[in-house]
């Protein structure tokens, strides 16, 4: 407790819930390895203030989420923000490291995309596996803008990432209001197919 609470006494609670969660992994390595009799983390969490949760617009039925990947299949404008909605179903980050992805930081032939540190919110990098399909979306979208250097260049200046209102204007167009989809609402639309559909155990997606 006394690690965390400098960094609760900054406003940071979530970052303090996920520093005493790592905590508790530890502990439990070391008691899997016998360098330890107890999980002294055990009980940090109900110790921490609770987070305030805001909810992001998501669809997560499954006939609706069919539907809404049908739309985006579809989708009639501008090509790099299709292929932005294509992927974001399959990468699980923010829209923030989605419209910021560079090409440096792609191995297509690893399947891997790292993301640096001072992109990510919680200053360590992340290494996103890339399912078959994130890699056949790339591969088709590497002709048209792999010779700058953002996946998905603004349509205005190409030197820049594309705007933070493109994939919310996108689903607008094909009919979703900001109220019932956003673009963070895939994370929350793919915690909940993984959860309750797939069982995955919640710490492998949280890791995700």
């Amino acid at each position: 407790m006394s690690t965390l609470k400098p960094v609760v006494d900054c406003g940071a609670v979530e970052s303090a819930r996920r520093a005493g969660f790592n905590m508790a992994q530890t502990f439990r390595y070391a008691i899997d390895n016998e360098l330890a009799d107890r999980n002294s983390a055990a009980n940090l969490g109900s110790a921490l203030p609770s987070v305030e949760i805001k909810h992001r617009a998501a669809i997560t039925d499954i006939k609706e989420i069919g539907g809404l990947l049908r739309a985006m299949e579809s989708y009639q404008g501008s090509l790099v923000t299709k292929y932005a909605l294509r992927l974001a179903p399959l990468v699980l980050v923010r829209p923030i490291e989605l419209r910021s992805a560079e090409w440096a930081e792609i191995d297509l032939d690893k399947a891997l995309w790292t993301i640096p540190t001072e992109k990510m919110k919680m200053r360590e990098s992340h290494i996103v596996p890339l399912a078959k399909q994130a890699v056949e979306i790339l591969k088709e979208l590497q002709p048209v803008t792999g010779k700058g250097r953002y996946v998905f260049p603004s349509v205005h200046n190409l030197k820049r990432a594309m705007s933070n209102n493109a994939v919310l204007s996108a689903l607008h167009r094909m009919g979703y209001s900001k109220d019932k989809m956003s673009g963070h609402g895939f994370r929350a639309m793919d915690r909940t197919v993984l959860d309750e559909v797939l069982h995955v155990r919640p710490d492998y997606i949280e890791h995700q």
